[in-house]
């Protein structure tokens, strides 16, 4: 739809139920609270305006209609909105320095030039990144530029177009899903984690991966397994292709100061988010000092210039406005209002249903969202207040279900960044996409619904 038809009923709606009853009776407040969420999906679904810019108009309704200015500022300044920034420079800094590829190569040099070995060890790989390169762009910009290289060196003496489609639309799905591995793994994770945490269900780093890292690495094998029967990989030289693993190893050079240093920083930043439990320091506390060791004269890699560029100002002040909606659903009552009718409609079911059916409602909806993190903002609240209501099972079991089900969008190429990422590099088609997304989709049900039942019962 034009944006400027998107603008004009996003000003309709704000002027009919924001303006104009300030000259007669008011809306009731959780009716008002329904109708910013739709003007606020109107621009960000519909990108009406630039998401940074979109963000301070969010900001400007709810200081005027929801919270206190001085509330709203709290948002911004919150823990959680400084891991994000946290994470934008350590990420950048590991990918700077060479690490990065260095690690990445190294690691893939060990399928011995197999290519359905190459296929898992590169779904390894995305696990590795998704603990030292906590951006879902950085990791998908990262692995695509590297399979493209390799790939395109392959083609010049064996055919590899399935193998191409195994890589590319793999991490086409597990670099978000492994998003969800550790608690700074992405964006939309670390919402979900200050979000468990402001409602009282704290878990801490090591939890987190323990909780997650199972179904993931089960989906992550199942995933590869049935790519290698969809796309069966080709007979490849395997001298060839460790040969050029080692030249492009060689073209890096010998293990520079800098890439010591980050490697340093890295292992003391995991090794503290890990201990988290024993010292009692916060995860967002050791993310900054992470990032300003990458910073501090004689000890970082960078200077601030660099650094700073590093910050995705955009995606921060967007991170800050999710963090605002959850909270006016809330406070509102909305999401009391919502619970009582999703109650109704799942009365008398069985814990196995209705995570069934939540599951399902879950992915269906986020074919309609771009974006996962204005999604779980409205979602994760949603569900956290439902599982405090039903009985039969722990709540958190259900938060768990559905986090996993709204974080990956399986079926078309604008449902996510790294979608377009990788299929930017010209090695799958939009039908290979909904083909693979379809067999991917019914495994990540089974999966999620498997650790439901079984493994987060324990």
């Amino acid at each position: 739809m034009n944006k400027k038809i998107l603008m004009m009923i996003a000003i309709a709606l704000y002027l009919f139920f924001f303006i104009l009853p300030m000259q007669w009776e008011q809306w009731d407040i959780k009716v008002q609270s329904l109708i910013a969420l739709v003007i606020i999906q109107l621009l960000w679904v519909g990108n009406v305006f630039p998401l940074a810019y979109s963000s301070l108009l969010v900001m400007l309704m709810f200081s005027f209609h929801f919270f206190t200015y001085e509330e709203v500022l709290a948002y911004i300044a919150s823990d959680v909105v400084w891991l994000l920034v946290s994470t934008f420079i350590i990420s950048r800094a590991f990918i700077d320095t060479g690490l990065a590829d260095r690690l990445s190569l190294m690691i893939l040099k060990c399928s011995r030039g197999a290519g359905k070995v190459l296929v898992f060890i590169s779904f390894f790989l995305v696990f590795i990144l998704s603990v030292l390169v906590p951006s879902n762009v950085g990791k998908a910009s990262l692995l695509s530029s590297v399979f493209d290289s390799l790939i395109r060196s392959l083609k010049s003496m064996d055919e590899s177009s399935n193998l191409a489609k195994s890589l590319f639309i793999g991490i086409t799905y597990l670099i978000p899903i492994t998003g969800a591995f550790v608690a700074t793994g992405a964006s939309s994770t670390i919402y979900a984690y200050s979000l468990l945490s402001d409602s009282g269900h704290h878990i801490d780093y090591l939890q987190w991966t323990l909780t997650f890292g199972v179904p993931i690495a089960i989906f992550a094998v199942l995933l590869g397994l049935a790519y290698i029967i969809m796309f069966p990989p080709e007979k490849i030289n395997k001298e060839h292709l460790l040969c050029l693993l080692e030249a492009k190893i060689s073209e890096l050079g010998k293990i520079s100061a800098r890439e010591k240093k980050m490697l340093a920083i890295m292992g003391v930043t995991l090794a503290l988010w890990i201990t988290q439990s024993m010292h009692g320091y916060s995860i967002p506390l050791i993310g900054l000092l992470g990032a300003c060791l990458t910073i501090f004269p004689g000890i970082g890699v960078w200077e601030w210039e660099r650094a700073r560029k590093s910050i995705n100002w955009d995606i921060v002040l967007f991170f800050a406005s999710t963090l605002m909606v959850s909270g006016m659903l809330l406070s509102t009552g909305t999401i009391d209002l919502l619970v009582k009718y999703l109650t109704q409609l799942l009365a008398l079911k069985t814990p196995f249903m209705t995570a069934l059916i939540l599951i399902l409602l879950t992915s269906l909806m986020r074919i309609m969202f771009v974006n996962v993190l204005g999604f779980l903002a409205i979602m994760l609240p949603l569900v956290i207040s439902l599982g405090d209501v039903l009985t039969g099972f722990p709540a958190m079991n259900l938060v768990k279900a559905v986090l996993l089900a709204g974080i990956p969008g399986f079926f078309f190429i604008t449902q996510s960044p790294v979608h377009l990422i990788s299929y930017s590099y010209g090695h799958f088609s939009e039908r290979d996409l909904l083909k693979a997304g379809a067999v991917s989709f019914l495994i990540w049900i089974g999966v999620i619904l498997g650790a439901f039942a079984f493994y987060w019962q324990g």
